[in-house]
């Protein structure tokens, strides 16, 4: 196989691509594996009897995959993910149900905005994360992307939090790095769990994360990195579980310079194949803890439809209790069945919450 130098250019990787997609060694996806039903709860399976003992942070660390790189997801694993108290900086809004605040919290040095709706009451209220798709940082405003969800959500009687992500709205900037490898946004995502159980009117155990798009892709990178951090997910849309599609569906199609920039830093596909499993979640799904629902439409003209089939398929051959509900006809923005997700999505919620 020919070897390509570090400053491959966007042709070379749209030439290679199809060589890509098909050269997987079995550590990124398993060959011939059985095939499963949309649209029905896959199997799960139970929990193994844990040690008397919790184990050490030393002996964790010797059953987590190795860190060959600290741009990957075993180093989020090994990680410690606090957030802080969440400070209210803006009245936005008041329904008869929740008000609506612009906020903002810390992840780790970072500093992050984004809005909290908080039903009327006293709780404490379940809560949930939201994970928003991708907007061009540029034109992206506090609490883009999921305002629906954030107001049925909300009506529902979930504090919800719609983090903006570092580099959009009135968050600290972004590295092209935390923005190009999803790793930055996913440990916003994490942070803001930790400061959302920090409130007094939240209820810590009963938790819950949603990702639309390529906030479905963070979700996923969230649920592999910590574990038991959230009681339950919901993934729309979403974009693959393995990073090298979507780094060709759409980086080397919007910013063919940021691909060149990774391929420069970390070597090509080919050249470091283990890297890039390194940044894909399917990876790890043997991981995860919580169970998922996943929304996605048959003509999805963003994420391919197939990238949720193997995704679903990947999570039941892992032991994941997870469901992908088919939606016919359906595209990328989800608007004529969307009322019919969101009633499975809270019926789920509140279902695996116990709410």
């Amino acid at each position: 196989m020919r070897r390509v130098g570090r400053g491959t250019t966007l042709a070379a990787l749209i030439l290679l691509a199809p060589l890509v997609a098909c050269s997987d060694d079995g550590s990124d996806e398993p060959a011939a594996p059985p095939s499963t039903s949309s649209g029905e709860a896959s199997g799960s399976t139970s929990p193994s009897p844990g040690p008397t003992q919790p184990p050490t942070p030393t002996e964790q660390n010797e059953t987590l995959p190795p860190v060959t790189d600290r741009t990957s997801l075993p180093q989020l694993m090994r990680e410690e993910f606090r957030g802080s108290r969440i400070r209210f900086t803006a009245l936005e809004g008041e329904t008869a149900s929740y008000t609506r605040h612009r906020v903002v919290y810390r992840s780790g040095d970072v500093r992050v905005s984004g809005v909290l709706l908080r039903p009327k009451g006293r709780g404490p209220f379940p809560g949930i994360v939201l994970n928003h798709g991708y907007i061009d940082p540029a034109i992206y405003v506090p609490g883009q992307g999921l305002a629906r969800e954030q107001d049925w959500l909300a009506d529902a009687g979930f504090v919800v939090l719609h983090t903006d992500y570092r580099g959009h709205a009135d968050s600290d900037p972004a590295t092209p790095l935390e923005r190009e490898s999803r790793l930055g946004y996913t440990r916003d995502a994490l942070n803001a769990v930790q400061s959302l159980k920090r409130e007094p009117y939240v209820d810590p155990d009963k938790m819950a994360m949603l990702g639309r798009s390529m906030g479905g892709g963070v979700t996923l990178n969230a649920l592999v990195a910590q574990p038991g951090i959230v009681d339950a997910a919901v993934v729309y849309a979403s974009v693959s579980s393995r990073y090298l599609d979507n780094l060709r569906h759409f980086t080397a199609r919007s910013r063919p310079e940021a691909v060149d920039a990774v391929f420069e830093r970390f070597g090509t596909p080919q050249e470091e194949p283990g890297f890039y499993r390194g940044l894909s979640s399917r990876t790890y799904f043997d991981r995860i803890t919580e169970p998922v629902l996943m929304h996605h439409g048959t003509d999805d003209e963003q994420c391919p439809f197939p990238w949720a089939r193997t995704t679903q398929r990947l999570l039941t051959e892992a032991g994941v209790e997870s469901r992908l509900e088919v939606y016919p006809g359906e595209r990328h923005s989800f608007t004529p069945q969307w009322q019919a997700s969101i009633e499975e999505t809270v019926r789920f919620l509140r279902r695996r919450l116990d709410v």
